[in-house]
């Protein structure tokens, strides 16, 4: 009998876990086909969430959790299921109900079949605001175009996951992670299903737009040099247009002397030259700096707690 696990990362999820643990409880018993697991990676709550996580594996023996001893962020949290998770297949959700557990029998019947990947392409993304959803796209675009892979777009976490995909997961250890780009890069056989993504069914969610701008930046440094390219090819431009306008200067001085004007023009041309600079010191330092931390070579995360024994 094959033995399906479910990852559900969690960060402050205390009023959505009793919606979204009968769901998954009606899932299991419903299936008698299947060994079923649900492995809970407390990301550092402040609220009840642990508390909770402890109950349900008293209740049920079918429920895990991993209990990290702070705020990792969810890189990390998945990260820790992947090394804990024990199902010959695994499915990632998130504890908010946005990804309709209903749509877990669909991604093992297409698993059974012989995709590795079975992953869930939003036809709608619930309640959002149109500047986030306009921005969400943006980044996928820049991505998909700065990158030498395909990257999925409008597909987030949620998706079944062969046993082969998470042993290429668990082998990737960077410290700066974006497991979405990760999901295209390991390849093997993917299937796509579409879904229409809810809304909340309680709590708010803990991303803002810092967080956002951080993870595409993340995104986009972690699968593409094209930044760095961009300020080369932007260097190379300016001390281009730097030359010719010497000359002009030079020839003009010689042909019809050098009468002192052009302040205006040489305070602009200033300006230009050190903000491109600036940027481009900026993109370097992007770089340096996950460097810096990959070679610092600390765990990606730390865990306190599994299944109510301290570790």
């Amino acid at each position: 009998m094959k033995k399906i696990s479910v990852l559900v990362p969690c960060y402050n999820e205390e009023q959505s876990l009793p919606l979204l643990l009968p769901e998954l409880k009606k899932l299991m018993d419903g299936d008698m086909a299947h060994e079923w697991e649900v492995l809970f990676v407390n990301d550092g709550s402040h609220d009840g969430t642990l508390d909770l996580l402890r109950q349900y594996r008293s209740q049920d023996e079918r429920i895990n959790y991993v209990s990290l001893t702070r705020n990792f962020g969810k890189e990390a949290a998945m990260l820790a299921g992947f090394d804990y998770v024990t199902g010959d297949c695994m499915v990632i959700i998130d504890a908010d109900l946005q990804d309709p557990p209903e749509l877990i029998p669909e991604m093992i019947k297409w698993w059974e079949q012989g995709y590795e990947d079975v992953y869930a392409r939003r036809k709608s993304r619930g309640r959002e605001s149109w500047l986030r959803k306009s921005l969400s796209m943006m980044f996928y675009r820049m991505l998909q175009q700065s990158s030498r892979f395909d990257v999925l777009k409008n597909v987030g976490d949620f998706r079944l996951l062969d046993r082969r995909c998470i042993n290429a997961l668990k082998r990737m250890r960077e410290s700066e992670r974006y497991t979405k780009g990760m999901f295209s890069w390991i390849g093997f056989k993917k299937k796509e299903i579409e879904f229409d993504r809810g809304d909340r069914h309680a709590g708010k969610s803990s991303w803002n737009y810092g967080q956002l701008f951080s993870l595409a930046i993340d995104g986009i440094t972690s699968f593409s040099t094209l930044p760095l390219r961009i300020s080369t090819i932007a260097g190379f431009f300016v001390s281009m247009l730097a030359l010719i306008y010497m000359l002009v200067v030079f020839f003009r001085a010689l042909i019809w002397g050098n009468p002192v004007e052009g302040y205006p023009s040489l305070l602009v041309i200033m300006l230009f030259l050190g903000g491109i600079q600036l940027l481009s010191l900026g993109i370097i330092g992007e770089y340096i700096g996950r460097i810096y931390n990959e070679t610092k070579n600390r765990p990606d995360y730390l865990v306190d707690e599994h299944n109510n024994e301290k570790v």
